[in-house]
């Protein structure tokens, strides 16, 4: 497993966490999105969705 590989991991992991925080405290997630601030409620999202734009 390169740097690459073990960056993209802690990323996910990250995510992951965050939307479990986020579900917990009821709170929504705030995202930069087509030039817009952009509220996304939290139990919208699982944890398996893709966090990467391509």
């Amino acid at each position: 497993m390169d740097n690459s590989d073990k960056i993209i991991e802690g990323l996910e992991k990250a995510y992951r966490k965050l939307i479990e925080f986020k579900k917990y405290k009821k709170t929504p997630i705030i995202v930069f999105k087509d030039g817009k601030v952009v509220e996304i409620n939290p139990n919208k999202i699982t944890t398996n969705d893709n966090v990467y734009i391509k």
